[in-house]
């Protein structure tokens, strides 16, 4: 009888925390928003972008999957932040209809907007089914830039002696990354905005040495300690998230994404970037 108590109250205790560790991976992580301060360190940074602050933001995923109140709530947090620069690195919306744009005109006043300049770049799901809807893809550039987020697609902005290459989504109808670094300049300060990092591993970068943000991976959304990601949408497994250095003068930063496509995160919290500028010393 012991025995058969014993069975039951673990059987018991493993049922409870399992179920615990699911309300919480359900309904608390995926909206426990994290705010990552880091510095960024610019060859060739203008003296007057010295200690100015750059704000990411990535993968909002408006759309049908959460309540996006959460989104307007953690921008009006991050915009007391007061960024200098803002950039948005892809998939604004988790689109399947027409709906998307609705529910876009609803969140997009709330956008983070920076003191100096507000650019992005678009997404996969940016281009609607199947990543090759370029009407979908033109909406939602014509609707954020109306917002006052400059949407770059295989172009570059200056902000202030800071030249932001924006890269068009690897997965979309418009990808032309070969086309944008032929326009890298060595000599200016820089700064790669690219959705999808596997576009890193393609030979495009013409010797670019700074910094690449990207989104799109979401850190996998769910890890287990002292393991990787089950689940990785990359073809390149060590692109999962945060600061990876490449060894070739290039620094990738991978944003763990704001909204996401499946309500369930574990060990991977969603994040707001913050960065401060900062020269390289070469």
């Amino acid at each position: 009888m012991k025995r058969t108590k014993f069975i039951r109250k673990t059987i018991l205790f493993l049922m409870l925390t399992g179920s615990a560790l699911f309300y919480y991976a359900w309904q608390i992580e995926p909206f426990d928003v994290e705010f990552v301060e880091l510095e960024m360190e610019i060859e060739n940074l203008p003296q007057e972008l010295e200690g100015k602050t750059l704000m990411q933001i990535s993968d909002t995923h408006i759309g049908d999957r959460f309540d996006y109140q959460y989104l307007i709530d953690n921008f009006q947090k991050a915009q007391k932040m007061n960024p200098d620069i803002v950039v948005y690195t892809g998939d604004f919306l988790a689109y399947k209809s027409p709906k998307q744009f609705q529910q876009l005109a609803e969140v997009s006043p709330h956008f983070v907007k920076g003191k100096l300049a507000t650019v992005g770049v678009l997404g996969n799901h940016d281009y609607g089914k199947n990543w090759n809807e370029s009407d979908v893809a033109n909406r939602i550039e014509k609707d954020l830039e109306t917002v006052g987020i400059q949407i770059l697609r295989n172009e570059s902005l200056e902000v202030q002696g800071l030249t932001i290459l924006g890269m068009d989504d690897l997965y979309g109808t418009h990808f032309e990354g070969e086309k944008l670094m032929k326009t890298y300049r060595k000599s200016a300060a820089n700064l790669v905005l690219c959705h999808n990092p596997d576009a890193l591993d393609l030979p495009i970068w013409n010797d670019y040495r700074g910094w690449i943000l990207s989104g799109h991976t979401h850190g996998g959304q769910v890890k287990f300690p002292f393991f990787s990601p089950p689940v990785l949408p990359v073809k390149n497994k060590k692109y999962s998230a945060g600061k990876i250095e490449l060894n070739d003068g290039r620094t990738l930063y991978i944003n763990r994404a704001l909204g996401h496509t499946y309500q369930i995160r574990f060990n991977v919290r969603p994040e707001i970037t913050l960065f401060k500028l900062k020269s390289k010393k070469i």
